[in-house]
C-alpha cells in the first residue's frame, strides 16, 4: 500500500513526471540498440554458474540476471531491461526517501537532479553490482529512517535485511553500517539507540543475511576479500602522489553527475565539514542522518584520489543522500542549467549508441562482440575440434560465452589468474591433446596487420602456435575493432 501511494503521489506532479518519464523513455528506447557490454556478459556468466558468492563480487547482479533470462529468455535486451527496471525502482525508492526530508518543491528538484544524471543512465544500460547495490542502499535508508525517526521498530528488522542484501550486491555496502553507527555517535538525541535491542537486531540480521558471502570466502581461502583489499592496500601504502588520478576522478564525477550538480555537492560538502571541524557545529538530526550516509563514502573515496585510481562507480552510493541534500539548496536557475547540460550529454550519448561516431579504443565497448562470435564459429568450422580461449581477464571470454553455444575459456588455460573463471570447476585437464583458437584483442587498433609475435606462455602449453589472419570487425562500413587469432596445437596442462 505504501508503494502504491508513493506511485500515485509521484504521478500527480505532472510537470516533474513528464521530465522523469522523458529521461526514462529515452533510455528505454535506446536499450534495443545497445550491444552487449563485457560486464553484462561476465555477470550473466555469474547467473549461469550459481554460487553462494563469486571471486570479484557477491552474486546479487548474477542472480537477478539469471531470474530475468530464465523468465524472458537469453538476449541482450533482456539483460539490459533487467538493469533498466531495477534502476527505475531505485528512482522510485529515492523519491520515497527524499519525501521524508524535502518540501514538495524541493522534492521535485531532487528527483529531477537524480534522474538527469549520467550515472543513472549507466546503471540503466550496463550490468554491474552497483545496479542492485543502489536499490538496496536506498531501501536500507528508507527502513532506517522509519525505525529511527518514526520509531517503527519492525523497520529495524527490514533495515537489517536490506543492508544485508546491499552487501550481497557489493562490499561497498559495509558503509551503511558505518554510516548508521556514525549517525548515532554524533546525534545527542538518538545516541541512546546504541542500547536498543532493535538496533543490535538490525546489525546482527544484516550480518546473518551476508552469511553466503562469508561462507563462500571461507571455503575458498577468503579469495574475494583478499582480492578486493590486498592489492589496493598495497598501492595506497606506497603513497605516490598522482595529479592525474586526482583530476581524472574530478572529471569522471563531473561527467556522472553533470557539472552543476557536482559543484553544488562539492560546495555543500565543504560547508558542512567546515562547520563541523572549525565551529564544532553538528547539524540537526535529519540532516545529520543524510550526511552520515554521504560523507564517509564521498569524502572517503575522494581523499584517496591523489594517491590511488578511484573507479568512477565507487562514489555512486553517496549520491543518494547527497542529492537529497543538494535538493535543499539548488535553485531553479541552476536546475534548469543542469537539465540543459544533461539533455545535451544524453543526445550525444544517444548518437554514439546509434551511429558509433567515435571509435572506442578499449574492450569496454558494446560494439563487435556478436560479430566476433560469428567469425570465431567460422574459424572453428575451418579448424574443427578446437576449443576457444582468450587472455584479458574476462571480457573476450565472457562475451564469446554469451554468444556461442559452447564453453569458452579464459587465461587460466595458460596458467594465469582468471578471476571467477578459476572457480568454475572446469576440468581443464580434459582439454589435453586438443587444439585451440587463441583470441587476442588489439585494443589500440591501428592497422590490419598481424601481431607478429605471440604470448610467451603459449609455447609452454602448446606444441605449435601459428598466427592466422586477424578478425576485423566492420560497423557502418568502418573498421572499428580487431582481434588477433592464433591456432594452437596439442594442448598440455603440465609442461
Amino acid at each position: 500500500m505504501g508503494l502504491l501511494k508513493t506511485i500515485k503521489t509521484f504521478i500527480k506532479n505532472n510537470k516533474t513526471i513528464s521530465w522523469i518519464l522523458g529521461f526514462q523513455l529515452f533510455r528505454l528506447i535506446l536499450l534495443p540498440f545497445m550491444g552487449l557490454m563485457p560486464q553484462d556478459a561476465y555477470y550473466y556468466l555469474y547467473g549461469q554458474n550459481l554460487s553462494l558468492s563469486y571471486f570479484d563480487h557477491p552474486g546479487m547482479i548474477g542472480y537477478l540476471l539469471r531470474i530475468f533470462t530464465d523468465l524472458f529468455g537469453q538476449s541482450i535486451f533482456v539483460v539490459k531491461f533487467a538493469d533498466f527496471l531495477i534502476t527505475s525502482l531505485t528512482i522510485l525508492s529515492f523519491y520515497k526517501l527524499a519525501s521524508y526530508f524535502l518540501s514538495k518543491q524541493k522534492l521535485q528538484r531532487a528527483i529531477l537532479l537524480l534522474t538527469s544524471t549520467i550515472f543513472i543512465s549507466i546503471l540503466s544500460f550496463n550490468s554491474t553490482p552497483d545496479v542492485p547495490l543502489l536499490l538496496f542502499w536506498t531501501l536500507s535508508l528508507i527502513c532506517l529512517y522509519k525505525a529511527i525517526f518514526e520509531e517503527k521498530k519492525w523497520f529495524w528488522v527490514l533495515g537489517g535485511i536490506a543492508m544485508g542484501l546491499a552487501f550481497n550486491s557489493k562490499y561497498t555496502a559495509l558503509l551503511l553500517q558505518i554510516g548508521l553507527i556514525g549517525f548515532l555517535i554524533f546525534s545527542n538525541k538518538y545516541r541512546k539507540l546504541f542500547f536498543s535491542p532493535w538496533f543490535w537486531t538490525s546489525i546482527l540480521l544484516s550480518i546473518l543475511i551476508t552469511y553466503p558471502v562469508w561462507y563462500w570466502n571461507f571455503q575458498n581461502e577468503f579469495a574475494s576479500f583478499v582480492f578486493q583489499s590486498s592489492e589496493r592496500t598495497s598501492s595506497i601504502s606506497e603513497f605516490k602522489i598522482s595529479p592525474k588520478n586526482f583530476f581524472g576522478a574530478i572529471g569522471h564525477q563531473m561527467f556522472l553527475l553533470i557539472p552543476i550538480l557536482f559543484l553544488v555537492i562539492g560546495v555543500i560538502t565543504y560547508k558542512y565539514l567546515k562547520r563541523a571541524l572549525l565551529k564544532l557545529k553538528i547539524p540537526q538530526a535529519k540532516t545529520l542522518f543524510l550526511l552520515a550516509f554521504f560523507i564517509p563514502t564521498f569524502v572517503g573515496f575522494f581523499s584517496l584520489t591523489p594517491i590511488y585510481w578511484v573507479k568512477l562507480n565507487w562514489m555512486m552510493p553517496s549520491y543518494i543522500t547527497g542529492i537529497v541534500i543538494a535538493g535543499m539548496f539548488i535553485n531553479k536557475r541552476l536546475l534548469k542549467t543542469q537539465l540543459i547540460i544533461s539533455i545535451a550529454f544524453h543526445v550525444l550519448a544517444g548518437l554514439q549508441i546509434l551511429f558509433y561516431i567515435v571509435p572506442i579504443k578499449s574492450d569496454d565497448t558494446w560494439v563487435g562482440w556478436n560479430e566476433l562470435a560469428i567469425e570465431t564459429k567460422k574459424l572453428q568450422k575451418k579448424y574443427p575440434n578446437t576449443f576457444v580461449f582468450s587472455n584479458d581477464n574476462y571480457k573476450t571470454s565472457a562475451c564469446l560465452n554469451f554468444f556461442m553455444n559452447e564453453k569458452v575459456y579464459a587465461q587460466n588455460i595458460i596458467g594465469l589468474p582468471a578471476l571467477h573463471f578459476d572457480y568454475l570447476k572446469d576440468n581443464i585437464a580434459s582439454l589435453n591433446t586438443k587444439n585451440a583458437l587463441f583470441i587476442d584483442s588489439d585494443k589500440r587498433f591501428k592497422n590490419d596487420a598481424k601481431k607478429g609475435n605471440q604470448h610467451p606462455l603459449l609455447k609452454k602449453y602448446f606444441d605449435k602456435v601459428i598466427e592466422l589472419e586477424p578478425i576485423i570487425i566492420t560497423i557502418n562500413d568502418r573498421k572499428v575493432r580487431k582481434f588477433w587469432v592464433f591456432y594452437c596445437s596439442n594442448y598440455e596442462t603440465k609442461k
